[in-house]
């Protein structure tokens, strides 16, 4: 009588060995010069690039949320793959550091390599946008803590910025422009909110053409989030950017501020750049308030940049050669020890 196996238990090592071979080609197309070794080790190796003369690590981590729920529910896994990146290296970005390598966690319940490979290649994909390294990962299949379809994803960037040239926030001044650069929608906030309304109360379906929104549902919400890596470091070499702020879950209200010298916030001028209809959408069939919105969403702005007015023309005119919208939306005032930093103008 054979005697049961990990297989039998929930865990299928074959298929993991699967999903390695499906994501090698992928995991291969980012890699830079700096990699050392391929995919398959315990751990990767990466060298600092010899062009820094004093370099500082940047990290950060993050994961896609509720968003995964949607992707699971459409059955379209490959651009949360983009959007795990994009949360990760956005981040890295804000102090001006450039990212060089990624790496990634996915559990699942069962382990269906082709389902895992496109999740995988989505993550590559965001890699190659951002210029860094898919450096390594791992693969987790959990049976009894995740259900058969169900998965998490998480990541983690590593990124290198010149010590004198790190962005803190310190050169920022009264009356410079806030300049602020387009979403590409919900990015990845807010969707717990965003399933309740539209889904659960509005009783929408992912497959539905919605007609403010001008496609299907699940088009709409698997649009993958903006990664602003390559545009904004090419804006750096042009201007000096004083702040930047990744504008994530608690929309401008929290993240902005986090980013300037204390006593001064920001004024915005509501109007001054057209806010995407999924906003408006979600606002109007949840009765959401305003004050829910401006905490929730990015409502259309992904990052926003502080630099000086004279620069401010250079700056717009720099990101739209590179393919991004962007408007100038406020500037930065004082508020000495005021607790509301953001006011509009």
């Amino acid at each position: 009588m054979s005697g049961t196996t990990y297989r039998d238990a929930g865990v299928d090592i074959d298929a993991a060995e699967r999903m390695i071979d499906l994501i090698k080609p992928s995991v291969d197309s980012t890699q830079r010069p700096e990699q050392i070794g391929g995919i398959g080790g315990f751990s990767g190796l990466f060298r600092v690039p010899s062009k820094y003369r004093e370099p500082v690590l940047s990290a950060g981590t993050d994961g896609v949320g509720t968003k995964l729920l949607v992707a699971i529910a459409a059955k379209r896994h490959r651009t949360v793959g983009i959007d795990l990146v994009a949360m990760c290296v956005n981040d890295v970005l804000v102090c001006g550091a450039e990212p060089l390598f990624f790496l990634d966690y996915y559990a699942t319940g069962h382990l269906g390599p082709e389902e895992g490979a496109e999740v995988v290649s989505g993550i590559a994909e965001g890699c190659r946008r951002a210029g860094c390294a898919l450096l390594g990962g791992e693969t987790a299949e959990l049976p009894g803590l995740y259900r058969t379809g169900e998965y998490d994803l998480a990541g983690m960037a590593v990124g290198v910025v010149e010590r004198s040239e790190i962005i803190d926030g310190s050169l920022v001044r009264p009356g410079d422009a806030l300049l602020g650069i387009a979403s590409t929608g919900l990015h990845s906030n807010g969707y717990s909110l965003t399933r309740k309304v539209l889904l659960e109360k509005a009783g929408l379906r992912l497959d539905a053409k919605i007609p403010e929104l001008g496609r299907t549902l699940a088009d709409e919400l698997l649009e993958p989030t903006a990664i602003y890596v390559k545009p904004v470091l090419s804006l750096m070499k042009k201007v000096r950017v004083k702040a930047m702020a990744h504008i994530t879950g608690g929309g401008f209200v929290d993240n902005i501020p986090r980013t300037l010298p204390d006593g001064l916030g920001v004024s915005i001028r509501r109007g001054s750049w057209p806010v995407p209809p999924v906003f408006g959408l979600i606002e109007k069939l949840g009765q959401v308030s305003s004050v829910e919105m401006n905490r929730t969403f990015n409502l259309g702005i992904g990052m926003t940049l502080v630099v000086s007015q004279s620069e401010l023309d250079e700056a717009l005119g720099h990101l739209t050669a590179q393919g991004l919208r962007s408007w100038p939306i406020g500037k930065v005032i004082e508020t000495g020890a005021s607790p509301e930093r953001v006011r509009p103008e």
